[in-house]
């Protein structure tokens, strides 16, 4: 009998770590090479971890809820003898084991009871341990801004914290100590206070959000209090593009095996104008500009269940449009089938939503932190248009769509925002009817 070390797998470069949501297989059952063994979560993907061997499961490590690294052992697998070559952990499994458990156990020891559980806000154990020995409760945590990646309370935010309360400041800024006459604008900074309680009649429902819900919630009221949004629209004719595909969709499918809608020319367009204003390809982080290298597109995505995601097209302004069509149909269907792995979701520059397939004229979408843009695309619609022509102008029906763009005003001045999507209309609108694909 040998014994296999099952660990966290790389799951893309900027994932480090994911909570377990639940084990498929239990102490003592029979597991095949590939057979899922375990589900888990980051913060945008739920996936699953599949066994490298066949064998039977003689350990957990970890239990669900549990954060666990990125190669980290989560449990134990006893195999055939020589059906896994690992004479090292064969030797050692007892040790390891032990150490392993004893690890578990301190690290209980270390992590604040149950106190912190209700939060659907996720905190360190370390920021936990802070907050219990300073007395802070579960609602001045929460209040906290913190300056981690997305939003997350850091040790330093707590101590900070711990210390303007210390002072007598009772909030998690520190305050001057000497009187400051306040703007009137005060009022309209980001809140943090609970939200008011909700009646309910006995003809009402009451549903728990989802795991992915609660995410999304958060990630979007943390980008309304992050970024000062605004918007610019803009109408586009883009009847040639009409025409161009209803005459190649079909021979486009059987040659690429591909389906040919609107959203990969849109993509096109988008990733054409972000080389041309790389002021939108940007990001930020406190007071500086992150200026992005690569173009990565995101395209948000309705899933059955009703919850959005956004899967990245990595390196967008090199495809061509039989590559965009290819990248946006394995997107779309991968994400439909819940079938994404984290690092899809991962590295995004600038985000496209297609509000049209609701049949929305356009939209004000909210911006994908920590980028800056996000372009919503209209349903295209048949329109009495002007028709200008060197004989005169003319009254004639054209295929037209709104382009919704909302920007940060933080960082993105009207003239870029507005001549970014400006830029992106012209592109659409000067689209080759005759062009080969």
């Amino acid at each position: 009998m040998a014994k296999f070390e099952l660990k966290l797998p790389k799951m893309g470069e900027s994932v480090a770590e994911a909570t377990i949501t639940n084990w498929l297989k239990k102490v003592g059952e029979s597991i095949a090479a590939d057979e899922a063994v375990l589900e888990i979560a980051t913060d945008k993907v739920d996936s699953e971890v599949p066994s490298e061997v066949s064998g039977t499961l003689v350990e957990i490590l970890f239990q669900v809820d549990d954060v666990v690294k990125v190669g980290q052992t989560i449990a134990i697998i006893e195999t055939e003898g020589g059906a896994v070559e690992t004479p090292k952990v064969a030797d050692v499994a007892a040790p390891i084991v032990a150490a392993i458990e004893k690890t578990i156990e301190v690290a209980k020891e270390t992590v604040v009871p149950a106190d912190f559980s209700t939060s659907d806000k996720f905190f360190s154990p370390l920021v936990k341990n802070i907050a219990k020995e300073e007395g802070v409760s579960i609602t001045e945590l929460e209040s906290i801004s913190g300056s981690g990646k997305e939003g997350r309370v850091t040790k330093e935010d707590i101590l900070k914290y711990v210390g303007s309360r210390k002072l007598g400041a009772g909030s998690q800024t520190s305050q001057p100590t000497t009187p400051v006459a306040q703007p009137t604008t005060q009022t309209v900074q980001p809140t943090t206070s609970k939200a008011q309680p909700v009646s309910v009649n006995g003809g009402d429902e009451i549903v728990e959000m989802d795991r992915m819900r609660k995410l999304i919630s958060g990630y979007m009221v943390a980008s309304v209090q992050t970024s000062a949004h605004v918007q610019s629209f803009i109408e586009v004719d883009v009847t040639n593009i009409v025409k161009w595909r209803n005459k190649v969709k079909d021979a486009f499918e059987k040659r690429e095996g591909e389906k040919l809608t609107f959203t990969p020319i849109m993509m096109e367009a988008v990733a054409k104008a972000l080389k041309d204003f790389p002021g939108m390809n940007i990001s930020v982080d406190g007071d500086y500009i992150i200026k992005r290298k690569n173009i990565n597109l995101g395209m948000a995505a309705a899933l059955p269940n009703g919850n959005l995601i956004v899967p990245v097209i990595k390196n967008a302004d090199q495809l061509n449009l039989v590559g965009m069509a290819k990248a946006v149909n394995d997107l779309g269907n991968r994400a439909k089938a819940g079938k994404l792995k984290p690092d899809d979701t991962q590295g995004g520059t600038y985000t496209v939503t297609n509000v049209g397939t609701f049949g929305s004229v356009f939209g004000t979408p909210i911006i994908n932190q920590p980028q800056v843009g996000i372009l919503a695309l209209g349903a295209i619609r048949k329109v009495p248009a002007v028709i200008e022509t060197p004989e005169g102008d003319f009254i004639g029906i054209r295929q037209k769509m709104f382009l919704s763009h909302s920007y940060d005003h933080r960082v993105v001045d009207g003239a870029l925002g507005g001549s970014f999507v400006k830029r992106v209309a012209e592109y659409l609108e000067a689209f080759d009817a005759n062009r080969e694909y």
